[in-house]
This record gives C-alpha cells, sequence and structure tokens, in this order.
C-alpha cells in the first residue's frame, strides 16, 4: 500500500564545541513544517556536529538547504580544527530512504539539493554514494581527500571540478559532499560472557571484510600476503556488515557491535540469527541485542514477521503485534525496556508531529466525533472505516483458520490470505483521514480571496484541484474494498466453516462501504467544471458498484449454504 514518503536526512557541521552556533542551524531545520528534528549530537574533540531529521523529501532538502546556509553564515573552515576529517563548514549531508521512496527517487532528490546549493550559495559540491556521477566519487573518502587544507589545490584539477557549484576555493565554507546512501543500523548483540577476544572472534566470524589469514595458529600465525604484498582475508557470513567485540561496564557484558550499513541486504534479523549461530559453535550464548539511535518501521515489520514465520504462525496480524514478536524474538528489551514510540522513525516522527488522527480515536470516541456540530469526518470517511471493518472481518476469518488444529499443513496458505487483508484494512483506515482531509481542502479553497480578477482565477482553479481530489479519495476506497472483496469470498468458501457468518458480514460491509463512497464520489463530481473526468468517473464508479453487488451476492449464497 502507498503511504507518506520519508526521507532521512543527517548533515555533518563543523562545529561541535559552541551551542549557540549549533542551535542556529537547527533552529533553521525546526523552522520548516513537517520536518522532524530527531537528533543533534554534538563531538567535542572531533569539532562536529551530526543532525538527524526526517519528513517528506521536498521538505526535508529545504531544511537542509536553511540549516547549510546558515552554516555558510556561522562557520569559518580557516579557524576550524578537529580530529575527523572534514572540508566544508557543511561536510556531509547525505539522505537516506526510509519510508515509500526508492533510492533512485533518492538520488533525484540529492542531486536537486545539491545543485541548489552550488548555485545560490555558490558552495563547490560533490554527489557522493549512490548520488555520484562517476565511481570514483562513489567513496566519499575520495571525494574529502586532502580535507579542507588540500582543498583549493584540488579544485585547479579537472578532474576534480565540483559536480553542482563553483570549481573556485570559497575559504570560508570550504566544500560539501551531498549524497544518497541506504540506511545505516548502530546494532549490538549481547553475549552471556565477559570476554572481549571472544566476542571479537564472533564478530570476524559474521562481518563483511572478515579476518586476516595466518599461517598455522590463526591469532599467532604469520599473515598471509598474496603475490602483490596486500594481506589475504577470510571474508565473514554477512555483507554489507561491519562489527566489532567490545566489553560494556555499565552492564557488565560482551558485545557484538555491528554497523548494518545496507538492511535491504543483510537485516537485522539475518544479523541477529548469524550471530546467535556462530556464538553457539564458540559455546557462548546470545542473551538479547541493543538498537542504538532509530530503525524504520519496515525493518521492524520485517523482523516480526520473520520470526513469526519460522515459528509457522500467521502474519497477517496488525503491526503492533508483529513489532511485539519482533522486540521478544530479537531480545530488544533484554538490558532496558524497549520503546517503539521512540525507537520506530515513523512512530517518533509522529508523536513528534502530534497530528490527530480519526483512526486512532477510540470507537466511542469515533462515533462521537461523527455526530458533533463538526461536517467531517463524515460519509465519506463513514464509509471507509466500514471498508476498513469489513476487510478485518475477513483477516479475522483467515487468521482463525491458520491456526485451526488439524489445518496445520494449510497455516502459509492463509497466512497469505490474512496479510493481503490486512494490508486492505490499514488501506481503509488511512483512507478515513485522507477522505477527512480532502474534504477540509475544499474548504480552504472556498475561503480563498477573491477581490481581483487574479484571485477570482486562482481561487477557482482552487476549488476545481481541491474538488477532484475530493472524488479521487472516495473512488480510491472504492476500488480499495471492491478489492477486499476477494478476502471474504475466499474465506466463506474455504476457511473456517465455523466462521463463515463472519465472512458475510465482511462482504456486507464491503459493500456498504463502495455504495457509501460512491454517493460522495457523485455529490463532489457534480460540481466540477472538467465534464470529461466527471463522466469517465462516474462510469468507472457504476461498474465497480455493479460487480460488488454481483460478489456482495455469490458470497451471501456461499455462506448460506452452510447452515
Amino acid at each position: 500500500m502507498i503511504g507518506k514518503q520519508l526521507i532521512e536526512c543527517v548533515p555533518n557541521f563543523s562545529e561541535g564545541n559552541d551551542m549557540n552556533i549549533i542551535k542556529q542551524i537547527t533552529n533553521e531545520i525546526e523552522s520548516v513544517e513537517g520536518v522532524s528534528l530527531l537528533d543533534v549530537d554534538p563531538g567535542k574533540a572531533t569539532n562536529r556536529t551530526v543532525v538527524t531529521m526526517v519528513g517528506s523529501p521536498e521538505q526535508v532538502i529545504e531544511a537542509a538547504f536553511r540549516a547549510v546556509k546558515k552554516a555558510q553564515e556561522l562557520i569559518d573552515m580557516r579557524n576550524h580544527k578537529g580530529a575527523h576529517p572534514r572540508f566544508g563548514a557543511t561536510d556531509v549531508c547525505p539522505l537516506v530512504p526510509v519510508a515509500n521512496i526508492t533510492m533512485e527517487e533518492t538520488v533525484e532528490y540529492a542531486r536537486k539539493l545539491a545543485k541548489r546549493i552550488g548555485d545560490e550559495l555558490n558552495i563547490p559540491i560533490y554527489c557522493y554514494e549512490n548520488a555520484a556521477f562517476s565511481d570514483i566519487r562513489k567513496n566519499l573518502a575520495n571525494c574529502r581527500a586532502g580535507e579542507y587544507e588540500g582543498l583549493k589545490d584540488k579544485l585547479t584539477k579537472p578532474e576534480w571540478k565540483p559536480d553542482f557549484g563553483p570549481a573556485e576555493f570559497n575559504a570560508k565554507a570550504g566544500a560539501t559532499a551531498v549524497g544518497a546512501r541506504d540506511f545505516l543500523v548502530a546494532y549490538n548483540v549481547n553475549l552471556n560472557t565477559t570476554s572481549t577476544r571472544r566476542a571479537n572472534s564472533i564478530a570476524f566470524d559474521v562481518r563483511e571484510k572478515g579476518r586476516p589469514m595466518r599461517e598455522g595458529d590463526p591469532i599467532t600465525g604469520k599473515q598471509v600476503v598474496d603475490e602483490k604484498g596486500n594481506k589475504v582475508w577470510i571474508p565473514g557470513t554477512l555483507k554489507t556488515v561491519k562489527a566489532i567485540g567490545w566489553f560494556i561496564d555499565e552492564f557488565g557484558i560482551a558485545q557484538i557491535s555491528m554497523n548494518l550499513t545496507n538492511i535491504s541486504i543483510t537485516p537485522v534479523h539475518i544479523a541477529y540469527d548469524e550471530v546467535c549461530k556462530k556464538a553457539q559453535e564458540r559455546g557462548i550464548r546470545v542473551t538479547g541485542s541493543e538498537l542504538v539511535g532509530l530503525i524504520p518501521l519496515q525493518a521492524m515489520i520485517d523482523a516480526g514477521k520473520y520470526f513469526l514465520r519460522k515459528q509457522k504462525r500467521s502474519v497477517g496480524i496488525p503491526d503492533s503485534e508483529i513489532i511485539k514478536i519482533a522486540v521478544k524474538s530479537l531480545g530488544l528489551d533484554d538490558l532496558y525496556k524497549f520503546k517503539p514510540e521512540e525507537k520506530i522513525i515513523e512512530y517518533k516522527l509522529a508523536a513528534d508531529q502530534k497530528k490527530k488522527r480519526l483512526a486512532d480515536l477510540t470507537i466511542t470516541g469515533f462515533a462521537d466525533e461523527t455526530a458533533s456540530e463538526s461536517p467531517a469526518p463524515g460519509g465519506g470517511s463513514i464509509s471507509a472505516y466500514m471498508g476498513s471493518l469489513g476487510a478485518a472481518l475477513g483477516t479475522m476469518v483467515a487468521n482463525l483458520s491458520s491456526h485451526k488444529r488439524g489445518w496445520d499443513d494449510r497455516w502459509e496458505e492463509f497466512s497469505n490470505w490474512a496479510e493481503k487483508g490486512m494490508n486492505y484494512q490499514k488501506e481503509l483506515l488511512r483512507l478515513v483521514d485522507e477522505d477527512t482531509d480532502a474534504f477540509n481542502k475544499i474548504m480552504d479553497a472556498f475561503s480563498l480571496p477573491k477581490k481581483t480578477e487574479e484571485e477570482k482565477t486562482a481561487r477557482k482553479q482552487a476549488i476545481e484541484n481541491a474538488t477532484k481530489n475530493a472524488i479521487l479519495v472516495p473512488f480510491k476506497v472504492m476500488e480499495t474494498a471492491f478489492n477486499a472483496m476477494e478476502i471474504v469470498k475466499a474465506m466463506a468458501e474455504t476457511g473456517n466453516p465455523n466462521s463463515v457468518t463472519d465472512a458475510g458480514v465482511g462482504a456486507i460491509a464491503l459493500r456498504a462501504c463502495v455504495r457509501g463512497a460512491f454517493l460522495n464520489v457523485k455529490i463532489n463530481a457534480s460540481g466540477l467544471e472538467d465534464k470529461v473526468f466527471m463522466k469517465d468517473i462516474i462510469n468507472k464508479g457504476t461498474q465497480i458498484e455493479t460487480d460488488v453487488e454481483k460478489l456482495e451476492n455469490e458470497i451471501l449464497k456461499i455462506v448460506f449454504s452452510k447452515f
């Protein structure tokens, strides 16, 4: 299901001591509505601050630009000293896809940001990692080689002409690397040992780099080199993973400390299971694990489903239950209580924005809000909610069937149906709020000024655009509810016979959803000036309404045949 696109941005600024300067920079980020400032991490020795923000792509690149601009004003690289490599006031500025956005799309946003910084702020920009225009520039170390002190000479070399901005030395701001990279998860696995050496051995077993190949004794033996004199390494078992063993005084245990640099290749749950395996081979037991920083929701969902499937249990259950399974299976509450609202990016973002969602209300609260004098939620939102309940009933029958005694060999069949039904349920719940938002946008358009001819024209177009949106949202409700009928029909036919009437009620609710949503399509279409659009959407809606009525009758016939 398509949801809101989210990207993370992690700019590193060359100031880690003056909190007044750091605060002025982060104020620029917080001035952009819809962007959440998740973390500010200053380092005194490095004289560098790492900032983490999350939001929709356009909002994030606007916030990043404002922060880079402020850093250029406040930080003078001619006076900068620090332990960390750097070549600019804003040293690096990577964008990271978090939810509902591809790496390819993220790369385009990174290059858009890079061009704007170069053009408007006259800062030389190098694009790195996935945003790089050439292989040599993918590696940040190559782009930053020579650091600030070597930048003036570097800019005179044709092969190091910046990707954006002038090929001229900006003495005050230096240069900036703008990139797009995969999400990095800092993840530690806890061991029932205090031995750093044994923890390191496990780390070398799993990390991609592996361990040095030695002659004879694997620890004290002579390092093996190739014909060119290069060290030979025995690779580890996990791709895109960096790892080391260490001892944590605070908890009195050794850990495997890992950076998972691409969780689409090696996700958290695979890393955990592999460490468990390698630890057991060395007589050591994993007691749990620890997430350092934040993690995308999908990574936790993937982990929960992975462990559910290992148990041969249905994965078509609410996200909250899947996350509980992930937390318990990974032992994320071994050292301290794991709080999803603080550790999962999307949840923290929602909490920071404190936006009231209709779908989060209690049943009583939703009914009371509907009954109040406010015009929203109205029939469109109620239709979507009815549809979500219909999809939920189909999902329930699938889950009951997956757990039915004697049907153990069919658990995966019903799990697949339940997962599909849960997706329809979540989409229809999302559309509950989207329908109300669409109504509010129409009201906002009608409230626009209309004194001048220009204002009248702009207002008219805004009303037309908002009206089209208010048609497309309930039409999406119709399409989703119609597709969900597939679930309840399958469950009426093949699901747990003790729950066949639940499938029947699901069909009735979904048909009611379609009919109610179509009423909203029609009433909004009646005021539309684009008659071609109106005719097309009405024709499509009529067909869906006809088809869903036919399906409802088929499903109820199946239901009645079973008692």
